[in-house]
């Protein structure tokens, strides 16, 4: 009786598999920058109105929301970009570890 592992799988359910983990990422990293976006939006409305009422200007408290949301979105992209890398797809993997190091710079780049 021959072994399951001596079966080689079909190439195109490898293709298929590979397929499916690229929307998946493709879709999870999506759904983290519209978190990012949608929350700093949101921090963003609740500023305008922080010195409202007040008869002297002044100045806005330090927000550290940008600098931990691209943060964040950069290590979400940065992870996912490793694990493409370890499944094989090395194209696909190098451009998500470019794209987490432009969010890791712009990240820094809004460093308050």
């Amino acid at each position: 009786m021959p072994e399951h592992a001596d079966k080689q799988p079909a190439a195109g359910t490898d293709a298929l598999t590979a397929g499916c983990l690229l929307l998946l990422v493709l879709v999870a990293d999506a759904a983290a920058a519209f978190l990012v976006v949608l929350l700093l939006a949101v921090r963003g409305l609740g500023r305008m109105d922080a010195c409202a009422g007040q008869p002297a200007p002044c100045a806005p408290p330090t927000d550290w929301a940008p600098l931990l949301c691209f943060g964040a979105l950069a290590l979400a992209v940065g992870v996912t970009g490793v694990l493409l890398l370890r499944v094989g797809n090395r194209f696909i993997g190098a451009v998500q570890l470019v794209l987490c190091i432009l969010l890791a710079v712009h990240a820094l780049g809004s460093w308050p």
